[in-house]
């Protein structure tokens, strides 16, 4: 219900958008002047797309706990892909109607278009950036880029919006001498600027000062994972809960510049809170280095709305790499909470198994641990039969899955094959990425 709202509202704000472009509009019969009005009417629902995708990854807390960070997460990067799109049809619709009337070529066309209209400049440097974060958030590329690169570039799409909102204030005829419309846009845009720097900046740097987070153990874990335990001045007032991320920020060198999610691997209390990390190569293979006492940037807890909705009496819950981690604190939380609890754990060398011994030994916790590789093994443990063996059971527990992308999805279509539910399967967003 909520998130029709929410999807109710967009749309609503869509029909203002072209209110607002409908009396300047100039549609007529000419092939020109259609191409032109086209452009401006799909720029303009472009623009105002870039400030819902920013505002649904804005990390407003109370909008996160009303829709939920996977479905805020899933409608970014589709909104992402409309408002790309939308840009492409604004400047090839402007390029055509510049085309038609003045001839030449497409690129003659485009270049006419910067002495028609103010901050072409901008606007076309503002658009190289967006359409170049839009290309390297693509699923496939985006996995292959360091942590680090995907971040910047996102920063970088903060600049390009600016860049372009002061092309369409300028050249938009919708805006042009008409104080009214400007003002709407402006407050558009200046209230989606106002919630992110509260809610990037301001406030994870209030949420610092009432904590004083630091680092007060790093501890190897397994071969290729690491823990680190960070303490909160202010117990009292630590919201974390077990299964959901947070972004960290950790004040030392190498690390300053960049907050990073990691998901709380354990219960916390007495404001201890921990994080497990896989060593990836990059950011995280660097925090086996982090040297206690060392200050942290703390934002969330984000997600987790997994353990707060579900009321399942039976739970399993699958993790594969680092997605022991959330799954290692939602596995004690729940056998606390009384349910059945069936933790299986995807591996490919024993050394691999990080945290094996803490989940063993959680009480009311049943785990199966299912290692080798499966060219060694000459079968897939993940698959639909092997699951069902692992877990008799399986038909009538909840589950959730924690785990790589792959893995993620293998888990799913075997479950899916059993003839599970979709409803009864879950794998929730444990970043903004």
């Amino acid at each position: 219900m909520r998130s029709r709202i929410v999807t109710l509202a967009v749309i609503l704000g869509g029909v203002a958008v072209v209110a607002l472009w409908w009396p300047s509009a100039v549609v007529s019969l000419s092939p020109s002047t259609l191409s032109t009005a086209i452009a401006e009417l799909v720029g303009m629902v472009g623009s105002y797309l870039v400030c819902v995708q920013v505002l649904l990854i804005a990390r407003i807390p109370w909008f996160e706990r009303m829709v939920g960070l996977d479905r805020l997460v899933a409608w970014h990067r589709i909104v992402g892909t409309t408002t790309l799109f939308l840009i492409l049809a604004h400047v090839s619709f402007m390029t055509l109607g510049q085309w038609v009337t003045a001839g030449g070529g497409p690129v003659h066309a485009y270049l006419g278009l910067f002495g028609l209209y103010p901050d072409m400049l901008t606007a076309t440097i503002g658009t190289a950036i967006m359409l170049g974060a839009g290309l390297l958030s693509a699923g496939a590329l985006r996995r292959l880029l360091p942590y680090e690169l995907w971040y910047w570039t996102h920063v970088t799409f903060y600049l390009a919006i600016f860049l372009t909102f002061l092309h369409q204030i300028s050249a938009g005829p919708v805006f042009a001498g008409h104080p009214g419309h400007r003002a709407i846009w402006m407050a558009l845009y200046g209230g989606t600027a106002a919630c992110v720097v509260w809610w990037r900046a301001v406030a994870p740097l209030r949420h610092f000062s009432v904590h004083r987070f630091q680092v007060v153990a790093v501890v190897p874990e397994s071969r290729r994972m690491t823990s680190v335990w960070i303490r909160s001045n202010r117990p009292e007032l630590l919201k974390a809960k077990a299964g959901q991320f947070m972004l960290f920020r950790f004040l030392a060198w190498g690390h300053l510049l960049t907050a990073h999610p990691y998901s709380i691997s354990n219960v916390p209390q007495d404001g201890l809170l921990r994080i497990t990390v896989a060593d990836l190569g990059d950011h995280s293979g660097a925090l086996k280095h982090v040297q206690p006492g060392t200050k942290v940037i703390v934002e969330g807890p984000f997600g987790g709305f997994f353990g707060r909705r579900r009321r399942a009496a039976a739970v399993l819950l699958i993790a594969g790499g680092a997605g022991i981690g959330p799954i290692r604190g939602l596995a004690e939380q729940f056998a606390r909470m009384g349910r059945n609890v069936v933790v299986v754990y995807r591996a490919s060398a024993l050394d691999d198994l990080a945290l094996y011994h803490e989940v063993a030994a959680l009480p009311g916790v049943h785990l199966i641990p299912l290692v080798g590789r499966r060219a060694e093994l000459g079968y897939d443990p993940l698959e639909a039969a092997r699951l069902a063996r692992a877990v008799p059971d399986i038909q009538h527990r909840e589950t959730l899955i924690c785990g790589p992308e792959p893995m993620i999805a293998r888990v799913r279509e075997s479950l899916t094959d059993l003839g599970i539910p979709d409803r009864k399967i879950h794998s929730e967003e444990l970043s903004f990425a």
